[in-house]
């Protein structure tokens, strides 16, 4: 298999992932716990930054056209309108500060944990801004309902990402689904 091959299959692969997983969640208010951040950190582990700003764009349309991958398996303009929209959105900026990270230090877990815990506090920043906004919410309170009791399930996530993420990335290069891995890097040839 070529490379543009594999990139394309591994980011449908990635995509799907992540639709899988984010729908999983248990809602605790406006803004429902979902397995949607550690499905996204693995990604980036995998693909790299800019192939996972591939697929969570990919993922964002699919939600939008209306396939229900978002928390709660829903879907639609709607959701990503609605209170939750500005955590769906913020997964962009969350990627490229994670794979920026990531990409290059992989396997120091540390650092890597560190770059995602500061894409996990920008996401909450947006998601915040906008479920203050969408709700008529004061900061406060949509910071109390959208990243308060969150703060130990994401440290949980990010924790189980910095030990399984540089884990797989290496055994996928090793048994060539994913390019050869360089210090943190997919090299595509």
């Amino acid at each position: 298999m070529n490379d543009k091959t594999r990139n394309m299959v591994m980011t449908a692969m990635m995509t799907a992932m992540i639709c899988v997983l984010a729908p999983i969640s248990l809602p605790i208010g406006p803004v429902p716990v979902s397995l949607g951040t550690l499905a996204i950190f693995i990604t980036v582990y995998v693909l790299g930054m800019s192939k996972s700003v591939i697929a969570i764009v990919i993922y964002l349309l699919l939600g939008l056209a209306g396939v229900p991958v978002f928390s709660g398996f829903s879907a639609g303009p709607a959701k990503l309108a609605g209170p939750t929209g500005g955590y769906l959105i913020g997964y962009i900026p969350m990627v490229l500060i994670a794979g920026a990270v990531i990409d290059r230090y992989y396997k120091n877990r540390i650092v890597s944990a560190l770059g995602m815990i500061a894409a996990t506090v920008v996401l909450y920043g947006i998601g915040t801004g906008y479920l203050a906004f969408s709700a008529g919410m004061t900061f406060g309170a949509a910071l109390m309902a959208g990243v308060v009791p969150f703060i130990i399930p994401d440290m949980v996530k990010i924790a189980a990402s910095a030990i399984i993420g540089p884990v797989l990335k290496e055994r996928l290069a090793k048994a060539g689904v994913i390019g050869p891995v360089g210090e943190g890097q997919i090299k595509n040839g």
